[in-house]
């Protein structure tokens, strides 16, 4: 069954703390939509900027308000590998379904180095695991052969998000992992290449227009799920013409979290500095852009 999971923006208070009503509702705004999980602590959702102790608080608060309802994959991501293990050991142990680890960031690592990386995580966490490959934030992709290796070794490391604008490593990917390991889960970051993913053999996306429309995206996924081609056709337009928040400014987060407040979801789009706030001509561009699609 094609999946589609929101990376949730992290609403912060004013003083720069995670604000704890603001994430209780907006978690109740995607579980009420139809998302099929929720990660937590993604790249959309700052990660790189909240502190140890925050992110805890966090990773506890999501597991609390999804209540079993949807699973909860918690991003554990740090350039230090004993904060990453030791992250993955607290969000399992609070209940969280899974993992998932961005490879090493700031230099460019060689594909052994990245290999080495994950197998020792894969040894240390006691739990399922998602690689995170993100070239524009990492410098490099992770090859697909080394994927299928360290899906072939370690049982534990269960899927992958590749987050890449075309298809053409998330299809050798699965032409490389799935004969070997059917059970492992590859999705699309791009809200766009939900569908593609799907007709290449993947298992959907995780991506962030769904935290503005999980209405929209969960109807896509149901229309994918039940081969309604003409639904899911409609949709795949629907989500084209919304990927334009994407481009209303630089870097997107501020735009998705204004994007979800117009929606009436009681979020702040508040975003860790030096993120740019949104200006008011740019929440009229995104208010338009959500009204044209009878969203508001």
């Amino acid at each position: 069954m094609a999946k589609y999971i929101t990376p949730a923006i992290t609403p912060f208070t004013d003083g720069g703390k995670i604000d704890e009503r603001g994430i209780e509702a907006l978690y109740e705004h995607l579980i009420s939509g139809g998302v099929d999980g929720i990660l937590a602590l993604g790249s959309i959702g700052e990660f790189f900027s909240i502190p140890l102790e925050e992110k805890k608080r966090l990773i506890s608060l999501a597991v609390r308000c999804a209540a079993g309802r949807v699973p909860v994959i918690a991003g554990t991501s740090d350039m230090l590998f004993e904060n990453v293990v030791s992250l993955s050991e607290y969000a399992l142990a609070e209940g969280a379904d899974s993992v998932i680890v961005v490879s090493p960031y700031y230099f460019k690592l060689e594909p052994e180095q990245v290999e080495a990386y994950y197998d020792a995580l894969a040894e240390r966490i006691p739990g399922r695991v998602y690689l995170y490959n993100f070239p524009d934030r990492t410098g490099y992709s992770i090859p697909a052969d080394t994927i299928r290796r360290l899906a072939e070794r370690h049982g534990n490391i269960v899927g992958c998000k590749d987050t890449i604008a075309g298809l053409d490593h998330t299809r050798e990917l699965i032409k490389a992992v799935k004969p070997v390991r059917p059970d492992f889960e590859i999705y699309s970051g791009f809200d766009d290449n939900f569908a593609h993913n799907v007709l290449c053999g993947g298992d959907g996306c995780i991506a962030g227009l769904s935290n503005v429309a999980p209405e929209v995206t969960s109807r896509w996924a149901r229309a994918v799920n039940a081969g309604n081609w003409a639904e899911a056709t409609a949709v795949q337009q629907v989500i084209d013409r919304m990927m334009d928040i994407y481009s209303v400014g630089a870097p997107f987060i501020p735009f998705i979290k204004a994007a979800t407040a117009l929606r009436g979801v009681p979020v702040e789009p508040r975003v860790s500095f030096p993120f740019p706030a949104v200006t008011p001509a740019q929440r009229d561009t995104i208010r338009r852009i959500l009204a044209r699609e009878n969203l508001i």
